[in-house]
């Protein structure tokens, strides 16, 4: 955390306000001694806690006993929680800051499980009643208002819940908009203070961060609203939809990043179904420039987290998207967000509201991301079962994509076993072994499933892409991945018998389990299967497969290719058949092989369009693409 030089000339003569508001005036000494012992305390938020006021109060802890000091995450050093000050003050954190996690991990400081969207509640319903409220605003107005500044979150409730107010009032905090804006005269107590809102610099982003951020930005369309939150993968995701349009803001937190964004005119709002046109926070953090950005800005509206973080309010946004961290998942999709073990590290924040809110927004995507190791590769993230002590705090039944940089896992309706399979598939190379056989071992995969090696394969993301049907249908094509067995079976026994006959050359009834293991376990270099795969109501469906198998004797490979009756004269066989090609030619083959029989036309019409040289025996039934 950095707190910046003064970039203009601070204001020395005594400001008009002062003399308008002179009998509600006073020292951050004088206003502290309205604290008596055995006071529940909050403290303001963020970019906006009140760095001289909590001053003041620690230097009077000689004189109180039994403070409890309340709040979410603040910036600056939290005295209050020390050591030196116990019997004085005991901190109950709402949210573990770096400034407090220290405290609660020794036991001298309380954590409180809680959602975001909750914590107005207990304020307002007198289960944790606030009797002073030491908060920030930016200076009065000639209206006889002020604003909250950079963090109305759960500050709001507090405000008017709170026996006493007093407000540290720095020039340098901008003036904001909605839930942000104070009546002066509802305030007991005014404290000049001119300080620098202390700054968040953006994370680092690495590699790693920047491929999740690039697999989250797949999953988010045109239209979309945000929320994302603090660290390098919100960042790397944010940067990643430069080529986005119209894309919304609903989140707790506004950042850089965000900002970013909108003055790109990447956000603009203008497909939101609630607050049209309007970025909605509860509280902005980051450099002078985002302050600076918020500061009168009619079109950044400021609402509490009853508001902000309301599952039922973030669901009315279509195709709200969440973008959240984790410390680890197991692989039935259990999420834990605020514990190291039995260690609380952070808290729940926001976590399960917007996820909850997202889930139920229509195409909304709610996304748990993460490194897929810690400890320069030396600890899995994707874990067997949670670590001992772990907490959860995102139930498997709240999950659905998870995101490491090696891909990402479809969890939603899915059985233990398919998302066992999934979460296998994006988690390190190193760890796939072992997690796949701490999943045999706990029965949640099939007893064959065959066990990846360290080496590989890795999945070919660079194979997948949309296609346009002749109809206008939009078709995914992708690689096969090891947990698409079901979507397998779904599609075998959709088909006609007449397309599986003219697939095998015979009658068959039944694609067996240790068939479809086969056919979906494959290494992508001496086999690769494609499969065309629809959303429907926002599922996966396969409607069509084309798969190859190396021949290395003759440098060439035998391709077959099936597409669901319904689906069948679309083109999409077309495209099975040329993305094969594509791919066997970047792996140095000289042809791909069809056996077809006479009757199947559909079969002779996909190799001709195919635009390759095509040689064909009339009398084998053996065709020839030529990739050369």
């Amino acid at each position: 955390m950095a707190v910046p030089s003064t970039s203009r000339a601070l204001a020395p003569r005594r400001p008009a306000w002062v003399e308008s508001w002179s009998h509600k005036v006073t020292t951050a000494e004088a206003a502290v001694r309205r604290v008596r012992s055995g006071h529940r305390v909050f403290i303001g938020s963020g970019a906006a806690t009140p760095r001289k006021l909590v001053e003041a109060l620690c230097a009077r802890s000689a004189d109180l006993a039994d403070v409890e000091v309340i709040h979410i995450m603040t910036l600056g050093a939290a005295p209050y929680s020390s050591r030196a000050l116990e019997g004085h003050f005991r901190h109950a954190a709402l949210f573990i800051g770096s400034n407090v996690r220290e405290a609660v991990q020794a036991g001298d400081a309380d954590y409180i499980p809680v959602h975001l969207s909750d914590v107005p509640r207990l304020f307002r319903s007198r289960q944790r009643p606030i009797d002073v409220a030491l908060i920030t605003v930016s200076e009065p107005r000639p209206d006889g208002t002020c604003t909250l500044g950079a963090s109305v979150d759960v500050v709001r409730a507090a405000v008017d819940s709170a026996d006493i107010v007093i407000a540290e009032v720095n020039p340098r905090m901008p003036e904001t908009s909605g839930d942000a804006v104070v009546r002066v005269e509802d305030l007991d107590g005014l404290v000049p203070h001119t300080a620098e809102l202390p700054e968040l610099p953006r994370a680092s982003v690495d590699a790693i961060a920047e491929r999740i951020g690039k697999h989250i930005a797949r999953l988010i369309e045109d239209g979309s609203t945000i929320q994302a939150g603090i660290g390098s993968i919100p960042d790397a995701a944010l940067a990643a939809l430069c080529e986005k349009k119209d894309l919304g803001v609903h989140t707790e937190m506004l950042s850089d990043g965000m900002i970013d964004l909108i003055e790109q005119g990447i956000v603009t709002n203008t497909r939101k179904a609630l607050d049209p046109g309007k970025t909605v926070t509860s509280f902005v953090l980051g450099m002078r420039r985002a302050y600076d950005f918020v500061d009168g800005n009619a079109d950044v509206l400021f609402r509490s987290t009853e508001y902000t973080n309301n599952p039922e309010i973030i669901a009315r946004q279509p195709q709200m998207v969440a973008i959240n961290g984790a410390v680890e998942v197991d692989l039935t999709g259990q999420v834990c967000a605020d514990s190291i073990g039995p260690t609380f590290y952070s808290g729940f924040g926001g976590q399960v509201d917007f996820i909850r809110g997202a889930a139920r927004s229509p195409g909304g995507r709610p996304i748990i991301a993460l490194p897929s190791t810690v400890h320069a590769d030396e600890i899995s993230r994707i874990v067997p079962r949670l670590t001992p002590g772990a907490g959860v705090v995102t139930n498997r039944a709240d999950v659905r994509f998870v995101v490491t940089e090696y891909g990402v896992a479809d969890l939603h309706g899915k059985s233990v076993r398919e998302r066992a399979m999934a979460l296998i598939q994006i988690a390190h190379p190193r760890f796939r072994p072992w997690l796949m056989r701490e999943a045999k071992a706990a029965r949640l995969v099939y007893p064959d499933q065959r066990e990846p090696s360290e080496a590989g394969p890795l999945y070919p993301e660079q194979w997948e892409g949309w296609i346009t049907a002749r109809d206008g249908t939009r078709v995914f094509l992708r690689p096969v991945k090891p947990q698409d067995e079901d979507l397998v079976k779904e599609f075998f026994y959709g088909l006609s018998p007449e397309t599986i006959y003219l697939r095998y050359a015979g009658i068959r009834k039944t694609m067996p389990h240790e068939e479809r293991l086969r056919l979906v376990s494959i290494d992508y270099e001496s086999e690769m299967t494609l499969v065309a795969v629809t959303m429907e109501e926002g599922h996966d469906r396969i409607v069509g497969i084309g798969t190859y198998i190396v021949n290395p004797g003759t440098n060439e490979a035998e391709t077959a290719f099936m597409v669901a009756d319904a689906f069948q004269g679309r083109g999409i066989g077309t495209s099975l058949f040329r993305r094969l090609a594509d791919i066997a030619r970047t792996k140095g083959l000289r042809s791909l092989v069809a056996y077809v029989l006479p009757d199947n036309l559909s079969m002779f019409r996909v190799l001709k369009k195919s635009g390759l040289s095509i040689r064909a025996d009339e009398q084998t039934g053996r065709v020839e693409a030529l990739l050369g």
